[in-house]
């Protein structure tokens, strides 16, 4: 039944979802449209919220691209690729390799949702290049749908956020500790069903034999050696680029700050130190400058979707948020809930909302203003009313190809590539966080 599900969506998918940034313009003008129809906003009002606000991710666009080509440069080099590699042969059958790849992606996502997206897609073209008759298209969607747990893992935004002294809730509630979100009963559950249960999910989705999407063997070559052996009598310049030396000073530099900042602010993993991390590690482990530098050029092409799309979701972020839009969609939801069924309500109207605003920082500035107050005065959990803030937007991930270009970058796919078995994951998945909300 599930592979049937799959099949259907994929068609479904394949004939009606355009290209990412065709999505983002579409989006735009339904925000718009939808925007001026419901809330006071004119015309001229919606133009300058838009304008305004589409270059405010240019940090995170920068954070992103670093993310895709840190990650790739690291897990090109032999190390890693060995590592990689030695993971990989665990996998003896097609089924077998859905399953870890799935498995392997959630619990990397439970740890960072940066380092689980880029070595959860650059593990699943390993496990493609060494099982036979594996599905590549189905291999990279399930390192996205291990994208999952991330809400629930410790680079979780929202939990994070909630707990963070200044953020933009705290003067209503005050700060929501990590043990009420993260380390809760139903949080555990989550995401443990998650971890368990989706590789079988993925398993059930593998298509018949005679409809397996065989991939070019171009984008699995393996990556090349940068490194460069230089003559003896090269000159100074040429010996610096390929100095040993250079990297592991850079190296003791960067770890020794990253040593001070970890005993200042606990281990708070936040996508610069991981940015920081992936660089530092990737530099040591292409021994050069000048070979890590070729490594980042190999990798850097994989980030054009991200620069030209994310300033697109920032001006629709601006409108949500500046007209109202936003907290209307929230209110909607919650207004008709009571005690039991806020956290569902919660989730459902963060879900929708995801469409428009695929980010947990930028979810928790437009709706915790709503929440976090009608669940003090319902008397519902703060805890789990953050948390259900952050399951519909990991849940509703799997429709909103947002958070799939850094893997689809990476793989060489288009986004109809995959999304139909990423929307067959949103419906199977979407069971475990309500079973989750409701009974603990």
């Amino acid at each position: 039944m599930i592979a049937r599900i799959a099949r259907v969506m994929t068609r479904i998918v394949s004939r009606y979802l355009p290209d990412p940034l065709i999505f983002a313009m579409l989006l735009t003008i339904l925000t718009f449209i939808t925007a001026l129809s419901l809330t006071p906003s004119t015309p001229v009002n919606l133009v300058k919220m838009w304008g305004d606000g589409f270059w405010n991710l240019l940090a995170f666009g920068m954070q992103m691209a670093l993310i895709i080509v840190t990650g790739h440069a690291l897990a090109s080099s032999g190390p890693v690729k060995r590592i990689l590699k030695l993971t990989a042969s665990q996998a003896k059958t097609p089924g077998q390799g859905v399953m870890l790849v799935t498995f392997f992606s959630a619990v990397a996502c439970v740890i960072n949702w940066g380092f689980g997206l880029i070595v959860g897609t650059m593990f699943a073209r390993e496990v493609a290049r060494r099982v036979p008759g594996s599905d590549y298209p189905l291999l990279i969607a399930c390192a996205y749908i291990g994208f999952l747990t991330w809400g629930g893992g410790f680079s979780g935004s929202m939990p994070l956020l909630a707990a963070t002294p200044g953020n933009p809730v705290e003067h209503l509630s005050g700060l929501i500790p990590i043990s009420q979100t993260l380390f809760t009963p139903y949080n555990i559950f989550i995401t443990l069903s998650l971890i368990i249960i989706m590789p079988f999910v993925t398993r059930m989705m593998m298509p018949k034999k005679d409809n397996i999407v065989m991939i070019n063997p171009l984008l699995l070559e393996e990556e090349p050696d940068f490194q460069k052996k230089i003559a003896r009598d090269a000159p100074f310049s040429e010996r610096m680029e390929e100095s040993r030396v250079i990297t592991w000073i850079i190296a003791i530099l960067g770890f020794t700050y990253l040593g001070i900042y970890f005993s200042e602010n606990g281990f708070n993993i936040t996508i610069n130190t991981v940015n920081m991390i992936f660089l530092l590690i990737g530099l040591l482990l292409h021994k050069t400058p000048m070979a890590y530098m070729r490594a980042i050029g190999a990798a850097a092409k994989s980030t054009a979707g991200i620069l030209v799309q994310f300033p697109f979701y920032a001006g629709i972020q601006l409108m949500m948020e500046g007209s109202g839009l936003g907290g209307l969609i929230t209110e909607f939801f919650i207004n008709v809930a009571n005690k039991d069924t806020f956290p569902i309500m919660t989730f459902f109207s963060s879900a929708l909302i995801n469409f428009a605003v695929p980010s947990g920082g930028g979810h928790w500035v437009i709706q915790g203003p709503f929440v976090i107050p009608a669940a003090e005065a319902l008397g519902a959990d703060l805890g789990k009313s953050v948390m259900a803030i952050a399951y519909g937007e990991q849940w509703m991930n799997m429709a909103q190809p947002f958070w799939a270009l850094p893997a689809l970058a990476i793989a060489g796919l288009g986004v109809r590539d995959m999304m139909g078995y990423c929307i067959t994951a949103l419906l199977f998945s979407g069971l475990i966080f309500i079973i989750g909300l409701i009974l603990f």
